[in-house]
């Protein structure tokens, strides 16, 4: 376990909680493409910063859950 960092139930519990919020706000359908979209990042293992083309699309935010 790293103390540094939350455990990993924490994480989930946060994930688990955005999901919820996204549900709230958009629905199911974009829920689930949201994670898999973050999945899909996260396997793709760029490095981070902007000079690095990547799956998730960032536009001006429209949200209205503080992301």
């Amino acid at each position: 376990m790293n103390e540094q960092y939350p455990s990993k139930d924490q994480f989930f519990e946060r994930l688990g909680s955005l999901a919820d919020a996204m549900i709230a706000a958009y629905g199911k359908d974009f829920a689930m493409g949201a994670m898999i979209l973050a999945a899909r990042f996260v396997a793709e293992g760029k490095p981070a910063g902007d000079n690095f083309p990547s799956v998730i699309h960032k536009a001006e935010p429209r949200g209205g859950i503080g992301l």
